[in-house]
């Protein structure tokens, strides 16, 4: 059909074009990454994505062969064309189409530099002790709604000097947004981050003592995340929750850097202020928030109160974008769980099923706090929680550990299966309360393995009715246990 045509609707005769529309469809060509990376090309190509694990290379990959301490990724390539690499920056003339640098950590790096610079995408920088993730999958949904698939981001927790490079160079030069996690696990390492990703926008979600072992304190922890203010460009804006003790030392950092500050949370002080919260089916919330200069009523579908605060510091984001608010209220309200991040599984038993939330992926004190309190409010018959140790805690693991008793009571917890060496000291400290217990006291076994663990909560058995909450540092492997329940009830037994 013509399109000048008078038959056609309007609103195709007068579909706008934009500078974007004359940007190559392909992430990279073969002359961009030797362009970016001082590079020579062996072949003519081009990629639609970039990987640095060969095992999770994708047909149509430019594989980057990094050389570390301990391993070197030259030795991968052959796996990496064999899963579909269409070519592979080197250090080393190869027998396989490739880009010939001096240096491959270096090249990703200028990868990501030429990423963002040939892109007009508004960046959003992540940090925070508790809720990164989720956070940024929850921003990122809503502003890739509002641009209609125009919005980029970093997966899994790619957060650290390898991932967030990675991350940018996957940014395609069409992307309208990029959403870019950064973590960090000892003293300097999020401003360098923060410089690589030159965020528009730099959000902090919650100071909480993850990594204390290695930064000694709290105020310690809150200076280090602030470090993501440097990085900000010129103009930028500084999120900060308002209901955080540290608020005030955030903000001054954000002052320093220049930075327009917007605070959220519950404080009668916060920018993005929640007015009200009502109970949704499915656990979530009917939120109304105040924004200054208008009201706003959204639904979010995660469960917790944790997630109301969270959706206030998501909206502050992308308003802060340029996003479309309406299309992220929408957004919120059709977001499920993540896998080890909140994701709810029903266990099909005799009579019924059992509910089983996978909290797997991450824990320390604030987390565990915030998932028992969901947890209490789920309603079930008996309330179960799997709890693997909390991790880079330091001298600090014992009194931590111990601290979770109360939070496992007023959760309404009936039995506990406890993971981990650290985790002894929550199981003599729930032996001690049940020694002196009037009521009905938390019954507990304790294990050194999630193998041990599959068979303690087999043994004990789930029923229907039954919520089970399972959480712990990554490196306990409590998603093994998670895997096994949710695969058996796949299969039927």
């Amino acid at each position: 059909m013509n399109l000048a045509s008078p038959l056609m609707h309007p609103a195709l005769r007068v579909w706008p074009v934009t500078p974007a529309d004359t940007m190559p469809l392909a992430l990279w060509t073969a002359g961009e990454i030797a362009e970016a990376c001082g590079g020579i090309a062996s072949h003519d190509f081009q990629a639609s994505g970039v990987e640095m694990d060969s095992r999770d290379v994708k047909s149509g990959d430019i594989f980057v062969a990094l050389k570390g301490e301990a391993m070197d990724g030259h030795k991968f390539l052959p796996q990496a064309f064999e899963k579909g690499a269409v070519a592979a920056i080197v250090d080393r003339p190869v027998d396989y189409p490739h880009v010939l640098v001096q240096d491959t950590t270096a090249a990703l790096h200028a990868l990501a530099e030429f990423a963002r610079e040939r892109s007009q995408a508004v960046r959003i920088g992540i940090t925070g002790s508790v809720g990164k993730t989720g956070m940024k999958e929850a921003i990122f949904t809503c502003l890739d709604r509002a641009s209609r698939g125009a919005a980029h981001r970093s997966v899994r927790s790619y957060n650290n000097h390898v991932g967030v490079p990675l991350s940018l160079a996957r940014m395609p030069a069409r992307a309208k947004f990029g959403v870019f996690e950064m973590g960090m696990n000892h003293r300097h390492e999020i401003a360098p981050l923060s410089a690589r990703v030159r965020p528009h926008v730099a959000l902090i979600t919650t100071i909480a003592p993850a990594h204390i072992e290695n930064l000694g304190s709290l105020e310690a922890i809150a200076d280090e995340k602030a470090e993501i203010f440097t990085g900000l460009v010129e103009g930028g804006t500084a999120i900060i929750p308002a209901d955080s003790e540290w608020a005030d030392r955030l903000i001054a950092h954000a002052r320093n850097c220049g930075a327009t500050i917007i605070t959220f949370g519950r404080s009668k002080d916060a920018d993005v202020r929640l007015l009200d919260a009502i109970p949704a089916a499915g656990g979530g919330a009917l939120v109304t928030a105040d924004l200054g200069d208008r009201r706003i009523c959204y639904t979010v579908a995660e469960p917790g109160e944790h997630w109301i605060v969270n959706s206030l510091g998501v909206m502050a984001a992308v308003r802060a974008a340029g996003g479309d608010l309406g299309a992220a209220g929408l957004a919120l309200a059709e977001m499920g769980g993540l896998k080890g991040r909140g994701a709810r599984h029903e266990i099909a038993l005799d009579g019924g099923t059992a509910l089983l939330i996978d909290e797997s992926y991450n824990a320390n004190p604030a987390s565990m706090r915030a998932t028992l309190k969901a947890l209490a409010a789920t309603p079930a018959t008996r309330r179960l929680a799997v709890l693997g140790s909390m991790k880079e805690l330091g001298d600090f693991a014992d009194a931590f550990h111990r601290q979770l008793a109360e939070p496992l009571g007023e959760a309404g917890v009936t039995h506990a299966i406890l993971v981990g060496e650290e985790m002894r000291a929550l199981a003599e400290e729930l032996g001690k309360l049940s020694g002196a217990a009037l009521g009905k006291a938390i019954t507990f076994a304790h294990c050194g393995s999630p193998a041990e663990a599959i068979a303690a909560l087999g043994q004990y058995g789930l029923a229907p009715g039954d919520a089970v909450l399972v959480k712990g540092s990554n490196s306990v492997g409590l998603g093994r246990l998670v895997s096994h329940f949710t695969d058996k009830a796949r299969a039927g037994g």
